[in-house]
């Protein structure tokens, strides 16, 4: 039986609760540029005690989700708000590939970096380019040497474009789901769809193709 892993954001890292409380506090400085305040927190959260907002802000900052600062509000800006407030675009690295366990951004797997603007993306975590090898997917207009913009946060569906790691090796397919199968399909009738044996992991969703022509 082949079993199907989907990423879900912070899943092994963040509680709910705290992934709530790092979104709130992210959403606040993009739109203020500063932090939120203990008591904005706490009224956003429908909380009455400072220690219940406290805890979460702990774990997160010895998660290294957040750092604090010597400002009153106490928190400093995130590093993707700093990004974003000061540049309007995100810097991405390029992989040339991708280990097994998944989009590591390791300098033996980059091969440079590109300023994606912020029309395409909304921070430079959830996020990766892929330089396309091979030919499988000539069919829907991807090609050998191409860029694709990769979001690894987005839940599958049939139908999407992916990026997959099928029993143990890496893969650019057309997922499809139907009648209770599971496959990747090529997008080039010289090439085999891929029925995996045991696992099929997605890493991430193609959002949009990037082609330079020098």
């Amino acid at each position: 039986m082949v079993s199907i892993h989907l990423p879900k954001k912070n899943m092994e890292i963040l509680t709910d609760k705290q992934e709530a409380v790092l979104t709130f506090i992210r959403e606040y400085q993009m739109e203020y540029g500063k932090s939120p305040t203990i008591r904005e927190m706490k009224e956003h959260f429908g909380v009455a005690s400072d220690n219940s907002i406290l805890k979460h802000l702990k774990a997160l900052e010895e998660k290294g989700f957040i750092q604090k600062d010597d400002t009153p509000r106490g928190i400093g800006l995130l590093d993707t708000v700093k990004e974003k407030l000061s540049g309007g675009s995100f810097r991405l690295p390029i992989l040339g590939m991708i280990p097994a366990g998944g989009p590591v951004l390791s300098e033996e797997y980059i091969e440079g970096y590109m300023n994606i603007g912020e029309e395409m993306v909304s921070n430079s975590e959830d996020y990766f380019l892929l330089t396309v090898t091979g030919n499988s997917m000539i069919d829907a207009g991807i090609y050998e040497g191409d860029l694709v913009l990769v979001d690894t946060k987005k839940q599958a569906k049939n139908g999407d474009i992916v990026v997959a790691l099928v029993d143990g090796s890496n893969t650019l397919k057309r997922l499809i789901i139907k009648e209770g199968k599971t496959y990747l399909k090529a997008e080039n009738k010289d090439y085999k769809d891929i029925y995996p044996d045991n696992d099929l992991y997605i890493q991430g969703v193609v959002k949009t193709l990037i082609r330079q022509y020098y």
